[in-house]
């Protein structure tokens, strides 16, 4: 069977140049690719989003039908194609039919619209669309290009091509669309160095917090003396609102293997790690398959294709924290010790995975080398800003119409991902800010939603490009509450190497928790250190960027930096007025007592923590503003709707 299999992927490197293959191996190639299928093939989105949204019943269910029809089609599930607030999606590819898509397929609605389908029929079901095809297929009428749906026409997708698409466990169909083919050509054509100058002249940057160009971080390496160099993929993916990762190894894992194996050999490196978080469990799965299959092809072990070059790859799972997606912890986790960052230099590129030169890019900046290697290094820049080239997968999450995954080209502003790719805000709502970067990052807000995405231009409004989460918030969001999640979140991730981050940002939310609760004592000093709290709070953020240890610790203010920036009315507003205009901050909501539907029971004064509610028996209750710190206590308890909330 291997020998088959050594047959095929020869073969179509082989014939890559030409423009004829062999009859066979292109027969072969287009049953691979599904261009060609003798039978219904049923496709279901089983990622973790579909999943979750209920895939598993779906597959039951076709599985179920087909069963009592009698009918032979084969069910193949499939990554996440990005469409996430769409789950569970269902594909249905009928012999000389194109390939048709139908959003929000529960299990109860599998056999109405497999019965439609199979007699040709188009069932009243929201479908997104039909997909376009090399052969000539018969179309659906009155159903349009999935590529012309509001979501994916902007979208330029080649980390995100075969997400979807493709069975992410056949390595058979990810050859029959080129798979491999890049990494076999960089093993004959391209030596070391000269890969290395390659991919720093397409202007391809690390996807992560930096954007370091990485053919130049990978010269570094190279240049370091060494018999042994490591690569590392950093699956981490900590932020978040992220889920970029995930959804990439759900849905290709090749390309991500491909990817690796051609950056090992770049800078010539015999063994590489993915170091993912546990809590992907199905990633891990289909990423543990994908290794074998590689193995089995001879792509990755010992003089793969007679090149005299070795790769061994492994799966190192972390426990997901958050510091280990800073470069030097991850690498402390992998080598069996605890997950804190160290001083640099030396940088990993010269000194890393137990003492040798070590690169780490992440899954997004990995999944774009076979692309580029393919189609040339002048394709990937002439897509892209001046400074930023190529395309970024965002994740869309928030008070959005659409949520999922979207890969734009570099320069595409924030307005038309949010207004056209993500349809605007729910519920006619007015647009608040967008979080880029994560805990990292900061706030992009409506005076900057016309700024083109790049490194660059997002630094300069107080956001970063990050791993690419964004979350996007509405009028009826409270930003001193995002401010005070994010940092709640960095204080219980800090290491507590260094004292910046381990103390400055535990100071910082225990201001944040202040001014958003009331003084509960105003004859106390309480109502100055709130003020007084907000005045430091701006310098502390800055101390600890500039004294912090690692790249995490000097980030970690941002979120309230950004936040005050942009925002600065709000936190006055919880300050001086002890109110949030959002209602979120529920230790600032003012409590009243309706008179005329007080019955006088008395629960609510027992109830209160503070005795700030009088009144006799069977008569109207009162609640003193002094007293009341707006527990709520009084509002769970009354039954009878007479406690009003402000």
């Amino acid at each position: 069977m291997v020998a088959d299999k050594t047959y095929l992927i020869e073969n179509v490197l082989k014939n890559s140049a030409k423009t004829e293959m062999e009859p066979l191996v292109a027969e072969q190639l287009q049953l691979l690719r599904k261009d060609k299928n003798t039978k219904p093939i049923v496709y279901v989105g089983a990622g973790t989003c579909g999943l979750g949204a209920g895939a598993g019943e779906t597959i039951k269910q076709v599985g179920f039908f087909l069963k009592d029809k009698g009918i032979d089609a084969d069910v193949i599930p499939v990554g996440c194609i990005g469409l996430c607030s769409s789950e569970p999606l269902m594909d249905i590819k009928l012999p000389g039919r194109k390939r048709i898509s139908f959003e929000k397929v529960s299990g109860d609605k599998v056999a109405g619209i497999l019965e439609s389908v199979f007699s040709e029929n188009l069932p009243n079901h929201p479908l997104l669309g039909q997909f376009e095809s090399q052969q000539h297929e018969k179309s659906w009428e009155n159903v349009p290009a999935i590529e012309n749906h509001r979501f994916f026409k902007p979208q330029v997708r080649i980390v995100l091509e075969n997400c979807g698409l493709i069975n992410p466990v056949s390595i058979e169909e990810y050859i029959a669309r080129d798979g491999y083919k890049a990494y076999l050509n960089t093993l004959k054509v391209f030596s070391r160095f000269e890969m290395c100058d390659f991919i720093e002249k397409s202007g391809l940057r690390g996807r992560g917090g930096g954007g370091f160009p990485t053919g130049k971080k990978w010269k570094f390496a190279l240049g370091t003396e060494a018999e042994q160099r490591y690569l590392i993929c950093n699956a981490d993916e900590g932020d978040p609102g992220a889920f970029m990762d995930r959804a990439v190894i759900e849905g290709d894992p090749h390309k991500l293997l491909e990817g690796m194996a051609i950056a090992a050999y770049a800078i010539g490196a015999t063994k590489a790690y993915v170091y993912i978080r546990a809590e992907y469990p199905l990633a891990i799965e289909r990423l543990v398959i994908a290794i074998k299959q590689a193995k089995d092809y001879g792509l990755i072990g010992k003089n793969i294709f007679d090149s005299g070059i070795d790769l061994d790859i492994v799966i190192k799972k972390g426990a997901g924290a958050f510091v280990c997606g800073e470069e030097t912890a991850l690498i402390h986790s992998i080598e069996g010790k605890r997950g804190m960052p160290r001083p640099r230099p030396p940088f990993p590129a010269v000194s890393g995975l137990f003492g040798k030169p070590t690169i780490i890019n992440n899954v997004e900046t990995l999944s774009n080398l076979p692309s580029i290697v393919r189609k040339g290094a002048d394709w990937f820049s002439s897509m892209g800003t001046k400074t930023s080239k190529g395309t970024k997968v965002f994740a869309l999450s928030g008070k959005i119409a659409t949520t999922g995954l979207v890969e734009i080209p570099m320069g595409t502003t924030v307005r038309d991902i949010i207004f056209k790719i993500a349809g605007g805000i729910v519920n006619g709502k007015k647009f608040k800010a967008v979080q880029m970067g994560g805990p990292s990052g900061g706030c992009v807000t409506d005076a900057n939603l016309d700024i083109e995405i790049d490194y660059e231009n997002l630094i300069a409004v107080g956001a970063m490009m990050g791993s690419g989460g964004m979350v996007v918030m509405d009028e009826d969001t409270c930003m001193v509450d995002v401010a005070k999640f994010f940092m709640d979140f960095i204080q219980r991730e800090s290491c507590g190497k260094c004292i910046p981050c381990r103390e400055g940002t535990r100071r910082m939310l225990e201001i944040l928790e202040s001014i958003t609760t009331k003084p509960k004592n105003l004859e106390t000093h309480e109502p100055l250190a709130r003020f007084k709290g907000v005045m430091q709070i701006e310098s502390l953020g800055k101390v600890i960027k500039d004294t912090s240890l690692c790249g995490l610790g000097q980030t970690a203010p941002n979120p309230v930096l950004s936040t005050l920036q942009w925002f600065r009315e709000e936190y006055e507003e919880h300050v001086f007025d002890k109110k949030c205009r959002a209602g979120v901050c529920k230790n600032l909501r003012d409590y009243t007592i309706i008179v005329e539907k007080c019955t006088g029971c008395t629960v609510c004064a027992k109830k209160c923590p503070t005795n700030a509610i009088i009144g006799g028996r069977k008569q109207p209750h009162f609640i003193i503003p002094e007293k009341c710190i707006s527990c709520g206590a009084c509002f769970e308890a009354c039954n009878f709707d007479a406690i009003k909330v402000s």
